[in-house]
């Protein structure tokens, strides 16, 4: 589902802004983008304390849809994101994040 909502996404972008929301949200570049999918992380995050099950399920349904947006506009594929997963797959959290540069 997740690889066809990036790839609906995609074709989306050469859409008219007028006509499709994802377009409007393309057109306005990533740091509208970006802004979008934060706002739908904080409503995803609050529903979850308030411990809405419905309401975190389509928050988090929009959270999704703002990412792949984000992804899109930062030019990064999904299939980029997946394989950067499986890579991590089998490694403790505790130890991939020590295994990262440090800033």
């Amino acid at each position: 589902v997740l690889a066809a909502l990036a790839d609906e996404i995609a074709a989306r972008k050469s859409a008219s802004p007028e006509t499709s929301y994802t377009a409007r949200l393309l057109a306005k570049g990533v740091e509208t983008c970006a802004k979008t999918h934060a706002e739908e992380a904080v409503e995803t995050a609050l529903a979850a304390v308030l411990r809405d099950k419905a309401h975190v399920t389509a928050e988090a349904a929009d959270l999704l849809y703002h990412l792949l947006v984000l992804l899109e506009a930062s030019d990064v594929k999904l299939a980029a994101v997946m394989a950067e997963l499986a890579r991590r797959q089998g490694t403790s959290g505790i130890a991939e994040k020590a295994s990262r540069p440090k800033d």
